[in-house]
């Protein structure tokens, strides 16, 4: 009995069977997909009535467990599939990543000397057999075709039912629940695209993981399918959508789509604890969200980055993902660029389960070209030698890192009295009491 892993164009496990200000700041760590247990990767690029989607998995096993079942809006031909790599999707992830970026205080009297001298100069920025079976139960086996490691069949059918027998009968476990959703994707016109892994063929690759699947189309659709990936699953899962267009920033129709709280300065400690402050942080925002929200993490040109948490991907790797305007506008006599052009890529994060999100995603492209990205803030108090009194620093600074704890409680829901612990706030030491307001008023 083969295991169904139902990608549903986000590879999820469901069953067995524009010009902006300059950031600064040192990038010093970032909130990648790692962070978060069952998380599901999908690339979209789009543009005009043109989508490929790349599903990534992170199926743990046996090979020949294997299986994904992928609502599709056309016919796929066989040119149309591709197996993509797992590389640069993790290149993408990176760079998209929300990221801790940290600013070290200057020495206070050299601020002082250069307000005094009014200098305000800013610092530097950083199909045989099984066709019979088939027809008798209302399925079409419409192709079938090898591609890499994977075989894949693409199936369309009269009723939902004969189509969950037809996969029980050949090996593939259905959830219970499935006739309803999967009627409503054959209502729609839609055909389903199924894989398994070619053993023979996975072993021949020489590769020890399952690459990325990808699929080209087109389609007035611009949606991603979600719901048979939570008939069974017991806890909710993360999907991260990475979308490629020509135009702008992508949101969801459907659902509200949010900014991630973002700017902020957190206490130095976070340095250390990241990975724990934005898993709790995004479980407090979805919590914020009656856990119905569709969180924006990084919206950017592609063509470049402040901080960077990696660097841009390249044309040739953006090709890969199959933004094939890029290769429209290149011809024989030019030379790519090194950097890509035209791509605005938005990273949108869903933390989602059956009973917040009935709907599938349905996208839409926007004009809006706004850098957007998830960014945190460590900001080190000066700790050197001084010549001069630096209590009136010392009580900014106090003010500051009080003002951290706080921004940190709300965002992540931790103990304000624990963080407060944690904090290296200054002492106050014999003339740190700024001198009273009236003391310059005549100098």
């Amino acid at each position: 009995m083969k295991f169904l892993i139902t990608l549903i164009a986000a590879a999820i496990t469901v069953g067995v069977s524009a010009t902006a200000q300059a950031f600064c700041g040192f990038y010093v760590a970032k909130a990648d997909t790692s962070l978060f247990n069952r998380a599901s990767q999908v690339v979209l690029v789009r543009d005009g009535k043109r989508t490929v989607i790349t599903m990534a998995n992170d199926f743990e096993g046996d090979v020949e467990d294997f299986a994904v079942v992928v609502p599709v809006p056309t016919f796929i031909e066989r040119g149309q599939i591709n197996v993509g790599d797992k590389s640069v999707i993790d290149h993408l992830d990176a760079y998209t990543s929300p990221r801790l970026v940290e600013y070290f205080d200057p020495d206070p009297c050299m601020v002082r000397r250069l307000e005094m001298s009014q200098d305000r100069s800013s610092l530097p920025s950083s199909k045989a057999s099984r066709e019979p079976g088939a027809r008798s139960q209302g399925v079409t086996i419409e192709a079938s075709y090898t591609v890499g490691e994977y075989d894949i069949l693409i199936l369309s059918a009269d009723e939902s039912n004969g189509l969950i027998r037809w996969l029980n009968d050949n090996g593939y476990r259905i959830p219970r629940g499935a006739d309803d959703v999967v009627g409503s994707y054959l209502k729609q016109g839609m055909r389903f695209f199924v894989a398994k892994v070619n053993v023979e063929e996975q072993e021949k690759s020489g590769y020890a993981y399952l690459r990325p699947l990808q699929v080209a189309y087109e389609s007035n659709k611009f949606m991603l399918p979600i719901r048979l990936g939570t008939l069974n699953a017991k806890q909710q899962q993360d999907l991260y959508v990475y979308a490629l267009t020509r135009t702008g920033r992508v949101e969801t129709t459907n659902y509200r789509t949010v900014k991630l709280p973002s700017g902020m300065g957190v206490p130095a400690f976070v340095k250390d604890d990241f990975a724990a402050f934005y898993r709790d942080m995004f479980a407090r925002q979805t919590a914020v969200e009656n856990h119905r929200g569709v969180f924006l993490e990084y919206a950017w040109d592609m063509s470049w980055c402040d901080p960077c948490a990696a660097d841009p991907l390249s044309a040739a790797q953006l090709r890969s993902l199959g933004v094939f305007w890029l290769a429209e506008q290149s011809t024989p006599q030019k030379v790519a660029p090194p950097q890509a052009q035209n791509v605005f890529v938005t990273r949108l994060h869903v933390r989602y389960d059956r009973e917040h999100f009935p709907e599938d995603l349905v996208f839409q492209e926007t004009g809006d070209r706004q850098n957007y990205q998830g960014r945190y803030v460590v900001t080190h108090q000066w700790t050197g030698e001084s010549g001069c009194d630096l209590g009136a620093y010392h009580e900014e600074t106090r003010k500051r890192l009080e003002r951290e704890a706080q921004q940190l409680a709300s965002l992540t829901g931790w103990d304000i009295d624990e963080i407060r612990a944690r904090i290296n706030f200054p002492r106050k030491r014999p003339g740190d009491e700024p001198p009273p307001w009236w003391s310059r008023l005549w100098d």
